[in-house]
């Protein structure tokens, strides 16, 4: 009886064991995740319309595959970021503010400013070397990104294309380090040479790279015809095809270099957009937009016969304003415009800051829906790790941005009441409106500019003044004493940085100091 007994016992264990083994051995379910971002995409440069009405511009441009997403999810009226690529990109993987990880201009070459020079004002020691995950390089932001929360949850990640986290030789340089398991392209740039292969993306016949904008790791497309935008998407799709054989959710950044300079012409769609009596520039640009319009569709396609479509999210974004401040400083014609936004990228404005953004969650996100509600760039960081399911999380850094799933379920509001903050201490190297020292601050429907050289502050209503053309300042006193002490206050808090005057050494004020 004792042995039976001691026997029958004896295989619980084992049981107990095999069934830990079965349920290991089960797919993980969770959603694949895709972050698709658009290199200086402005928010008129596309046929989908993210204001009231169309624009000229929306009937100018063909992005059928945005159009598909925007039928599958929800369009977000109000999306911002940065003004700046490396800002934008830093919030995004640290969920920091970018007053407070403080990689305020973009970044390059190591412990180098890539900020102008200014007569009057002595710019700050910004972080120029960018973010990274470990400690010991000079002027740098330190932080755990989602993305290595991510893989250590058991996602499968892939980053492909533009990375432009830190400068070369630090470790943010390589996407790897923040938690990528494969990385196609990414590197310390946040440009590239050249989209045309038969130049071999900038390099020389021997294979040497012949600018730091070069585009790393497609070497077998060199002299083959394909344009940057395409051979990334191919790298991406070959990239999906390795990730569904491992049975674990994946997560793809696709960060494309479109549609950034040089405006070399896909040649795909650049004869069409000539017919439509668009000049060789403006054709080209519109040829960068529908090529990475394509690639969308790709993606989008590969889901599909994958079977993964209705399990996938996709979120996509611009991240910085489109490139519309060019008439002011150079003697080519402009072939783009934000408009009704002022100006464009590097600009305090609308046209700097303001981003197209659709997110498809299947089942969740109610399709050919619209979100008027705002939100900014680091608000991705906690979104991702909800829609991972990823709760118990723990990062050295602070994190500023907010959830934004409430308004995917149409749950709740997180901008009620909210503040979004800007600082660019900085002085960018373009000239256009708004472009110089400043920082900002959203809150319900105003917005108040300071601008930190002159002392001056603009205040507008931009649900009634879009474009930005009715300074309310002087008529609204009460109104730029309160949104002054709730920017400065916050400034101060995150360890923000500000200019000094050259001619005294004495800092800038902040904006509720004056």
């Amino acid at each position: 009886m004792n042995k039976i007994l001691l026997g029958t016992f004896g295989l619980l264990p084992l049981s107990a064991s095999l069934y830990a083994q079965s349920a290991e051995n089960q797919p993980d379910k969770r959603p694949n995740i895709i972050f698709f971002l658009v290199d200086d995409m402005g928010w008129q440069d596309t046929s989908l319309p993210f204001w009231t009405e169309k624009t000229p511009y929306n009937r100018l441009y063909e992005t059928p595959n945005m159009e598909r997403l925007a039928r599958q999810g929800m369009m977000f009226t109000q999306a911002y970021a940065s003004s700046i690529s490396s800002p934008t990109r830093c919030s995004l993987m640290t969920g920091a503010n970018a007053a407070r990880h403080r990689v305020t201009n973009w970044t390059l070459q190591k412990n180098r400013s890539t900020d102008a020079e200014s007569e009057t004002l002595q710019l700050p020691e910004w972080n120029w070397n960018g973010i990274a995950q470990t400690g010991g390089t000079s002027h740098t932001f330190v932080a755990k990104s989602f993305v290595q929360l991510l893989k250590e949850s058991g996602y499968h990640t892939i980053h492909c294309g533009k990375a432009h986290w830190g400068a070369i030789d630090t470790p943010g340089e390589n996407p790897c380090h923040f938690g990528f398991e494969t990385n196609i392209a990414g590197h310390a740039a946040g440009g590239l040479a050249t989209y045309l292969s038969e130049l071999n993306y900038g390099h020389d016949a021997q294979g040497n790279p012949t600018s730091l904008m070069s585009v790393p790791g497609l070497e077998k497309y060199w002299q083959t015809g394909t344009f940057v935008t395409e051979a990334l998407t191919q790298e991406a799709l070959k990239a999906l095809d390795k990730a569904k054989q491992y049975n674990q959710p994946f997560y793809l950044y696709m960060s494309h270099y479109a549609i950034h300079i040089p405006i070399d012409k896909d040649t795909r769609y650049f004869e069409k957009y000539k017919q439509k009596g668009m000049s060789d520039k403006e054709a080209a640009y519109a040829s960068l937009i529908e090529g990475m319009d394509k690639s969308l569709g790709d993606i989008m396609d590969w889901l599909e016969k994958n079977g993964e479509a209705d399990n996938t999210i996709i979120l996509f974004m611009g991240d910085n304003g489109g490139y519309a401040t060019g008439s002011h400083w150079r003697d080519e014609p402009l072939y783009t415009q934000n408009a009704p936004l002022n100006c464009g990228k590097g600009s305090a404005y609308e046209g700097g800051i303001r981003e197209p953004m659709i997110v498809s969650w299947p089942g969740v996100t109610q399709p050919s829906s619209r979100c008027d509600r705002y939100l900014l760039a680091e608000d991705y960081f906690p979104t991702i790790l909800e829609m991972a399911g990823i709760t118990d999380w723990k990062v050295p850094q602070t994190i500023d941005g907010v959830s934004f799933v409430p308004l995917l379920k149409q749950t709740g509001d997180p901008s009620e009441g909210r503040s979004l903050y800007w600082n660019c201490p900085n002085l960018w190297g373009e000239a256009g409106p708004g472009i110089g020292a400043t920082c900002s601050i959203r809150q319900g429907k105003w917005k108040l500019i300071y601008f930190y050289e002159t002392g001056q502050k603009e205040l507008y209503d931009i649900p009634a003044d879009i474009s930005e053309q009715h300074n309310l300042a002087a008529s609204h006193p009460e109104v730029v004493k309160r949104l002054s002490k709730d920017l400065g206050n916050f400034l101060r808090s995150s360890g923000g940085q500000r200019p000094s005057f050259k001619a005294t050494g004495k800092p800038c004020p902040w904006p509720d100091e004056i």
